[in-house]
């Protein structure tokens, strides 16, 4: 017995099982026994490191102090990265919500392209206000703006809704201010501006493939209706939207009394924070490092401080300059961000786990292993998100408990922020792949576009699976010409 537990907690093979049947129990408490990806992380997380020998005063601390615990650490170090992103992104894309963005939007854009190049401006539309924007308040936002588009149009739904959930499927997965390119940021040390340039790199052709040519193509061999039930007056969209399906408002349509804002004021405050962060960014490859232009740009192109910025600046001009009272901003802030609680868990708990994996050798275990397969660590990034995404379902799930595992091996190994970026960029696309029943997203798309549970595999899953696939391929060319 003593022999097995020490080859277990000594081996290269040994840590490599445990490592197995520790994702192993965590996909069972995920999927079979319907545990709160949260919980299951920390159970796991804390079994494995009892299970690899760990001390305990090392996983949980002491009774007088248990700041340098993996569990506080764990937690510690990826929330203070993050939390304040996602709350203020999530706020951000609220007041755009909010103020009609996304109907002017789409008015400029269908104006742009016409009734034939509706498919692309909805597209475009996802893609852009996918970027402030959730995915799944994506859907409920943009849905209603697709159907009218496809009433218009007498074609599919599924040829207007496929670019417009590829755009947001993209932003989703590939840029920040979204979980996932926000975790992997502080999981693997990489600054978010490269995170953005390799996210638009990687991902637009993954989008231009699955939501353009694949969307183009299955739109107009599966025909899905419109029902009349999903559209209804525009004062009612309000009211229905939180119902579901049914909340379909006119793009030439406001949502309150006051003038609809200008497309450029909607588009200036998106790109407020990818500027400045792009800014930051560029700065620190061209300018001296004791440079008082440096100083400035690398102040405002924090991510926090430059999603702070937007959000002020949209506050004022789609807020407090259109008639609505500072109150009235505060419960909108309030009621954005109840959802993100359980989310910041998530990614917590999933870097907790990671530092388990790190701390228990796991991680130099599997790049031995893979030095002696001679598999790439961004092949084997992409592979171990895959997997985690096919059989639990969630992608912020696989893109966490991926970042933790990869960590290891990217560290110390002298990679610029660049490949660190494809590496991370490959995570992000595998954690999208074959989206299929046990994907909360699934079932959305399927009731907010009428579709059948077949009818959505022959299109959004195959649109993720072409999206991912895309997109790692772009990143490994580059990985491949840059490392």
């Amino acid at each position: 017995m003593n022999a097995t537990v020490d080859w277990l907690r000594t081996t290269t093979p040994g840590l490599l099982v445990l490592c197995g049947l520790a994702i192993a129990v965590l996909l069972f408490a995920i999927i079979k026994v319907k545990l709160e990806p949260f919980i299951a992380l920390l159970l796991t997380g804390l079994g494995l490191a009892l299970a690899a020998g760990l001390p305990v005063s090392k996983i949980v601390g002491t009774a007088i102090k248990s700041g340098d615990s993996l569990l506080e650490t764990g937690f510690g170090s990826i929330l203070g990265h993050i939390a304040v992103i996602i709350g203020l992104g999530t706020v951000l894309g609220a007041i755009l919500e909010r103020s009609g963005g996304a109907d002017v939007l789409t008015g400029k854009l269908l104006s742009i392209f016409g009734e034939r190049g509706a498919p692309i401006a909805m597209g475009l539309l996802g893609l852009i206000f996918g970027i402030p924007v959730f995915f799944d308040i994506g859907i409920f936002v943009l849905a209603p703006l697709i159907y009218v588009a496809a009433k218009r149009g007498g074609r599919s739904l599924v040829l207007y809704a496929m670019p417009m959930l590829a755009g947001l499927s993209m932003t989703h997965a590939f840029l920040p201010p979204h979980p996932g390119p926000v975790a992997l940021g502080g999981l693997l040390e990489v600054s978010l501006g490269w995170l953005i340039l390799m996210g638009f790199v990687c991902g637009i052709p993954g989008f231009i493939a699955a939501g353009i040519v694949w969307g183009t193509y299955i739109g107009k061999r599966v025909q899905v209706e419109v029902p009349a039930e999903f559209l209804i007056r525009p004062e009612h969209a309000e009211s229905a939207k939180a119902e579901g399906p049914g909340t379909a408002t006119d793009p030439g349509a406001t949502r309150t009394e006051t003038k609809a804002p200008h497309v450029a004021t909607i588009g200036a405050i998106i790109a407020i924070p990818l500027v400045l962060i792009l800014g930051a960014t560029f700065g620190t490859q061209l300018l001296d490092k004791d440079s008082q232009l440096l100083q400035v740009l690398t102040f405002f192109g924090t991510p926090a401080v430059a999603l702070l910025i937007a959000v002020l600046v949209a506050f004022y001009v789609l807020g407090v300059r259109r008639g609505s009272s500072v109150q009235e901003l505060s419960t909108l802030t309030a009621e954005s961000l109840k959802p993100v609680g359980m989310l910041l868990l998530v990614v917590g708990a999933g870097a907790f786990f990671g530092k388990v994996i790190s701390a228990t050798g796991i991680g130099t275990a599997l790049a031995d292993t893979m030095s002696a397969a001679g598999l790439p660590v961004i092949v084997l990034a992409y592979i171990i998100s895959c997997g985690l995404r096919i059989a639990q379902g969630s992608a912020t799930v696989a893109i966490v408990t991926t970042g933790g595992i990869v960590a290891p091996l990217v560290a110390g190994h002298g990679y610029s922020q660049m490949s660190i970026a494809l590496i991370a960029m490959s995570i992000a696309a595998g954690s999208i792949i074959l989206s299929h029943v046990n994907d909360g997203g699934f079932w959305i798309i399927s009731k907010y576009f009428n579709l059948t549970v077949k009818q959505t595999l022959q299109t959004w899953t195959v649109l993720e699976t072409v999206l991912s696939v895309v997109s790692f391929a772009v990143a490994a060319i580059l990985f491949a010409i840059v490392s």
